[in-house]
């Protein structure tokens, strides 16, 4: 199955933040969307991502001085990002990999969607229950 085929069903709404705003906007952001990460922008172009997890090690760091941090002082640069025509094991590859959970999609150059590693592993789940699904009915039709 490819990445676009679960942008159609998933959707393609990316919540996003402007990468100049706060720590303390991010994490009232990333509560209110009830989500673990949120990609940062400069304009129009992909800044970053910021994850619960960067947030968390910010205050670990700085304790609450950390909330008056920008996001850009924060986030994960030099984004690994996915395209629509990718499968769904390329891009579980390389979330492995790179351990990481959420892959931006990019299309020509544009922000397209975002999948979770847990978007990827229902859609894997499923494509694989439809497999055995074919081959139960196959060999019961034989």
């Amino acid at each position: 199955m490819l990445i676009d085929q679960i942008l159609k069903t998933k959707g393609d709404v990316v919540t996003t933040i402007e990468a100049s705003k706060s720590l303390s906007d991010a994490a009232r952001l990333l509560d209110e969307k009830k989500i673990g990460a949120v990609v940062a922008m400069n304009g129009t172009s992909l800044a970053g991502v910021l994850s619960e997890r960067d947030i968390a090690r910010q205050v670990a760091r700085h304790g609450r001085d950390a909330l008056d941090l920008t996001v850009e002082e924060s986030m994960t640069r030099g984004v690994i990002t996915a395209n629509p025509a990718e499968t769904i094991d390329q891009c579980l590859g390389r979330m492995t990999d790179r351990r990481i959970r959420h892959l931006p999609v990019m299309r020509d150059g544009e922000l397209a969607g975002i999948i979770s590693i847990g978007d990827l592993v229902k859609w894997k789940i499923e494509e694989t229950r439809a497999e055995a699904d074919a081959m139960a009915d196959y060999i019961k039709g034989g």
